[in-house]
């Protein structure tokens, strides 16, 4: 085509594509560059608007780290990889939520029951629930990747101070499919703001908290892997969570507790509680695979 104009250069790019192709590949391009291509002719994108854009991908290009994907953040500050999260899920089961750009592979197995908190300040809460399929039926050696921010509202991965796995485990659920530890009472903190990201929200005049939550992970054979968080039903940002995680069926209590009625077996910190703790009971349904 040597006369591509903007009224034709989306049917232009797409007349370039191999007819072998696959087709979910043109489905998909084709659809990025018309609404690509749109959003540049209806707000009359100029050459600087664009030139700042790019310079924003090349910036997360730059800071993106094996422990810290800018990508990642800036998909879920925009509300795209929760609203891929909800296109790909369907009812019956727990709802997925976000990865978040700070999950860490390999994360070390530990016995039901362990204690993520240690020497760690905060509030110490006991966290349990089962792990079944969507009849109700128990889901035996499911896998449960779990992972939080330490008191001080950072990742290991962003603390110096921090071990790399601490606040990480991997647990897997037993004969019932239940699954027990105890660990810090998450805390509410900020996404980073230091990089391109940050500098969206501070133009949009948009805050960088998030509510305090868990990560999960879980998998089992036959079932989709779940990606999801659990949330308190207190915290002051559950309504305003600027990644957009936050699901209905995905809020827990804490239930205040007795130091002496903390379980006298089952737990690494069983017989050694002095002081008053938080519950959580918090139950996890897999979908099938399709």
């Amino acid at each position: 085509m040597r006369n591509v104009t903007k009224d034709n250069i989306t049917e232009t790019f797409l007349s370039y594509f191999d007819k072998q192709t696959d087709p979910r590949l043109v489905e998909l391009m084709e659809s990025l560059s018309r609404h690509l291509h749109a959003f540049a002719i209806e707000t009359k994108l100029t050459h600087d608007e664009w030139t700042h854009g790019l310079e924003i991908l090349r910036r997360a290009g730059n800071i993106t780290t094996p422990e810290r994907d800018e990508f990642v953040l800036l998909s879920d500050v925009l509300g795209l990889s929760s609203l891929v999260d909800m296109i790909n899920s369907s009812e019956g089961g727990t709802s997925s939520s976000v990865l978040g750009p700070f999950h860490i592979s390999d994360s070390p197995e530990m016995e039901l029951g362990a204690d993520l908190k240690g020497k760690h300040p905060g509030e110490l809460i006991l966290v349990q629930g089962q792990v079944r399929d969507v009849a109700g039926n128990p889901i035996a050696g499911a896998t449960l990747d779990i992972w939080q921010t330490a008191p001080n509202g950072l990742y290991s991965s962003q603390d110096p101070d921090q071990e790399m796995y601490e606040f990480h485990a991997l647990f897997t659920s037993d004969e019932n499919g239940n699954y027990r530890f105890t660990t810090a009472k998450p805390v509410v903190y900020t996404v980073p703001i230091d990089g391109p990201v940050g500098d969206i929200l501070k133009a949009t005049g948009r805050h960088p908290w998030r509510p305090s939550h868990l990560h999960y992970i879980i998998k089992a054979p036959g079932f989709r892997t779940l990606v999801t968080e659990v949330f308190p039903d207190d915290d002051p940002y559950l309504d305003q969570d600027t990644v957009f995680g936050v699901r209905e069926d995905l809020i827990m209590s804490y239930i205040p507790e007795a130091a002496e009625k903390f379980p006298n077996t089952g737990f690494a910190l069983s017989g050694n509680v002095t002081e008053d703790y938080l519950r959580v009971d918090f139950d996890l349904v897999l979908q099938p695979n399709k």
